[in-house]
């Protein structure tokens, strides 16, 4: 899996941003809800781990696709 570092440290960093950030942060909040009643000390949780997975992989898509661009012009 090309750039599997990339996806695994902008999922820690939103992960560890939406745990210490005291506001709700899209979509993580709203998909925590939808989900259905989470125990209250594990909603936090979850909303962090949907915040990670979601701008991680759309940071992760960027990345693969700028590198094969640069790969692309040599």
């Amino acid at each position: 899996m090309k750039g599997a570092s990339i996806l695994i440290a902008f999922f820690l960093l939103f992960l560890v941003a939406s745990i210490l950030i005291p506001s709700p942060l899209f979509p993580g909040d709203y998909l925590s809800i939808l989900i259905g009643k989470i125990a209250w000390e594990y909603q936090k949780l979850a909303s962090a781990i949907f915040n990670g997975l979601f701008y991680g992989i759309i940071l992760w898509l960027v990345f693969v696709a700028v590198s094969r661009k640069f790969e692309e012009e040599k």
